[in-house]
C-alpha cells in the first residue's frame, strides 16, 4: 500500500492533499450533495507528466456538488 493511501476500504478515493480536500474537489467526501467524479485533468489516471495529478492528488477522483432540491 502506498504511503498516501489510507486503507479504510473506500477505493483509494482519500483525499491526499492537506486539509483533507485536494484542489478539484469542490467539498469533504460525504458532504451532502456532493460525489465522486473522474478528475478532469488526470481523466481518472491519477497521473500527470510530472507524476501524481494535481487536482486529484492522485486519486483520479474529484468531489462535485450534484444538481438536486
Amino acid at each position: 500500500m502506498a504511503e498516501n493511501e489510507t486503507g479504510s476500504g473506500t477505493g483509494g478515493t482519500q483525499p491526499t492533499g492537506t486539509g483533507g480536500l485536494n484542489p478539484g474537489d469542490d467539498a469533504a467526501p460525504g458532504t451532502p450533495g456532493t460525489g465522486e467524479d473522474v478528475c478532469p485533468t488526470c481523466q481518472g489516471s491519477g497521473r500527470a507528466a510530472n507524476g501524481q495529478c494535481p487536482n486529484c492528488g492522485g486519486t483520479g477522483i474529484v468531489i462535485k456538488g450534484v444538481a438536486g432540491g
